[in-house]
């Protein structure tokens, strides 16, 4: 996905800081932009700190 989205069809690159950059730019949309429909439309980033808080509700009940 990553190679195919942004290597392959952005490049040539013309240092590899641009690479870097890209990846910096693709990672952000991937966490924090684009909704995945598997774990109810939310956003990655989001599940996560659903995640998170919930195992925290659980310790502190136990």
């Amino acid at each position: 996905l990553y190679k195919a989205e942004v290597i392959h069809r952005r490049g040539p690159w013309r240092s590899f800081e641009a690479v870097e950059y890209a990846t910096l730019e693709w990672v952000d949309w991937f966490n924090h932009r684009r909704l995945l429909e598997p774990i109810g439309n939310i956003l990655p980033a989001e599940a996560e700190a659903n995640y998170y808080a919930a195992a925290e509700q659980i310790v502190m009940a136990a």
